[in-house]
């Protein structure tokens, strides 16, 4: 059965992820790439759906679960360290995947090092491949050795994987199963090499070789960053998990590499979060752009252009990592669902909703990304005049809002906001850039409408505060970003009543923030059964928005307590369940990784004075405000 989230480590190459446990168990992996069949699906089932658990055979195993250093990552890599005592000695396994760099390099792999520490130490590697989410028994046959060392190759249809180790394995049920005891000082290192089936057999891998050149990679990656603030450990930890997200040999960014990890335990608000949303992909560029990563945002620039293609009014809200549009939401009914979570879903329907908050995360980012130099014939810049006069004729529309809720469309106030940043950024972009032409003077009427609008229909004065969509009672943790988005300044008292009304009516009394309220008065606005946990980036976007009003300390308490829901190693969900006390929805989530970063960016000292008290800290000195984007309406 699987454990926690918070038990799980992280590891990849940029093409494909996988989850490791502290039991030693991989339970998560898909082949070749984030999107594809899981061939380790016993996270959202049993062991018979497939699973590689490395581990010492001893019934009286103590694993050192209250060590610093039983479970972690070598330094910042995603080189992963898992410290094993039993009655007869001490083992260290060493999990990761080497980044395979070449465009056009499909065959993943995943190395494990065993390593006595101490003693003699019995261990099992036991292998159970099981292909298409593990419904697909493959056939598992050894191989001719290959230059001493032993080969087993498990095959199933398109693809295929080969196990090598330098000790004898045998073939039970399917599972390759091999028996090694490891005396200290001794190294066995086994691997598994991903495929297509039709290829010739791969030459057998270079464990300790390839574990140094990971190491480096990731070394000399991190070293590229610009964060130098009090939270260093978890700004480079979010950085390196946000790195192993990206598909890279395209520049796409995955939500997660998880599938139906649920909002909430046993509940059916299940989602696959394997592809590249342009609004989380969009946040995550411009967290990378903010701490030194340019390359990454060149990329994700170069993705969008080739996948959005000159089709902007028909702008999805997601794609796969090479751009394809078609992601057919599916079942999986013979899965039970991590935590017996039901139903298991593959592809998201969501694909084809309305969000209209798109085309200003996009622009936004496009803005940030912009090449110094380039004008009219940039593609980019073409782009993003296109989409403006695309959102001309959308803005006013309903849409499904960020949260793509499956209730009836609403006029979403967040999604009118970020329908103004896409009409403001390109005016900026009109006026700032020499050769850029386009109608300013009616995207300025049209900045202003969208302004009044928003003004007029989404808020509340009775209650000072903006509401979820026009006409509702109800409110909605992303608009905490309208003082972040310029849309209006921090001490505008409108920003203040909502962002109060938020703490009010959202939060739990740890301060952390809901999405908005799942059992509404106003049934079904998200059109699902159940609820969620709290939402962790919302929570992070409460940290901005106190500081933005000045009230640092209420800010920093509550970052503290968002980095301390982090696991061991500091790696986040989607959401926080307050009641089970455990980290819920899929993981690692992009999304909250960013937000820590930006949250940890904004709290660096400002240089503007705040003039905005909190009520419940009228004795405090007044701080600063953050930086934010100029307001030009």
């Amino acid at each position: 059965m699987a454990g926690p989230l918070e038990d799980y480590a992280l590891i990849g190459d940029m093409r494909t992820a996988a989850l490791v446990g502290r039991d030693g168990s991989i339970d998560w992996l898909c082949l070749p790439r984030f999107d594809s069949g899981a061939v380790f699906t016993s996270l959202l089932g049993g062991p018979e759906h497939g699973f590689w658990k490395i581990a010492p055979e001893d019934a009286d195993v103590l694993t050192r679960r209250q060590v610093a250093d039983r479970f972690r990552y070598r330094g910042d890599t995603l080189v992963l360290e898992s410290t094993w005592e039993t009655s007869r000695g001490r083992v260290k396994i060493t999990d990761f995947m080497p980044p395979h760099l070449a465009q056009d390099d499909d065959t993943p792999q995943i190395m494990r090092i065993v390593e006595g520490l101490a003693g003699t130490v019995r261990m099992r590697s036991e292998l159970r491949p099981r292909f298409g989410y593990g419904r697909v028994v493959p056939w598992v046959t050894p191989v001719e050795p290959v230059f001493g060392t032993g080969r087993i190759r498990a095959v199933a249809g398109p693809w295929e994987i080969w196990f090598d180790s330098p000790v004898e394995s045998g073939v039970q049920r399917q599972s390759i199963i091999t028996d090694v005891t490891v005396h200290k000082g001794q190294k066995v290192a086994f691997a598994l090499t991903g495929q297509a089936s039709h290829r010739p057999a791969p030459l057998p891998p270079d464990p300790y070789g390839t574990l140094e050149t990971t190491s480096k990679f990731w070394t000399r990656w991190v070293r590229r960053n610009t964060y130098t603030g009090p939270h260093g450990a978890s700004v480079i930890r979010s950085l390196i998990t946000l790195k192993a997200l990206t598909y890279a040999p395209t520049g796409g960014i995955v939500a997660a590499p998880t599938t139906s990890l649920p909002e909430a335990i046993g509940g059916g608000r299940n989602w696959d979060y394997r592809y590249t949303w342009l609004r989380d992909a969009a946040l995550t560029l411009s967290c990378l752009m903010r701490t030194g990563y340019h390359e990454e945002a060149r990329a994700w620039r170069d993705w969008l252009l080739r996948t959005v293609a000159g089709d902007p009014e028909h702008l999805q809200i997601m794609y796969s990592v090479t751009g394809e549009r078609e992601l057919p939401e599916t079942e999986l009914d013979w899965l039970p669902g991590y935590a017996g979570s039901r139903p298991v879903r593959i592809g998201n329907g969501a694909a084809k909703q309305v969000q209209l908050d798109v085309y200003g995360e996009v622009i936004e980012a496009l803005s940030l990304a912009r090449r110094p130099g380039t004008g009219a014939d940039d593609p980019a810049t073409l782009l993003q005049l296109r989409m403006v006069g695309a959102l001309e004729k959308l803005w006013d529309q309903t849409d499904e809002g960020i949260w793509e809720v499956r209730g009836p469309r609403r006029h979403f106030v967040h999604s009118k906001v970020m329908a103004w940043v896409a009409v403001d950024r390109t005016i900026t972009l009109l006026e700032t850039t020499k050769g850029v032409e386009g109608p300013l003077e009616r995207w300025r009427a049209l900045r202003e409408a969208i302004h009044r609008d928003v003004c007029e229909k989404g808020y509340d004065p009775e209650r000072n505060t903006f509401t979820q969509s026009y006409g509702s009672k109800e409110l909605d943790a992303s608009l905490l970003l309208i003082p972040q988005t310029g849309f209006l300044p921090p001490d505008d008292k409108r920003v203040i009543g909502t962002i109060e009304a938020i703490q009010r009516e959202l939060s739990t009394p740890d301060g952390f923030v809901r999405r908005y309220p799942t059992a509404s008065h106003e049934a079904g606005v998200d059109g699902l059964e159940g609820d969620e946990g709290v939402f962790l980036a919302c929570s992070f976007w409460m940290v901005d928005a106190l500081g933005l009003i000045g009230r640092h300390d209420e800010a920093a308490r509550l970052f503290a307590k968002l980095r301390r829901l982090s696991s061991d190693l500091g790696l986040l969900a989607e959401e926080w369940d307050p009641s089970l006390r455990r980290q819920v929805g899929n993981y690692p989530q992009a999304f909250s990784h960013l937000a820590l970063v930006n949250s940890a960016l904004n709290l660096a000292p400002a240089q503007t004075p705040a003039v905005v008290p909190s009520p419940r800290d009228e004795q405090k000195p007044a701080g600063a405000a953050l930086d934010m984007p100029s307001v030009t309406s």
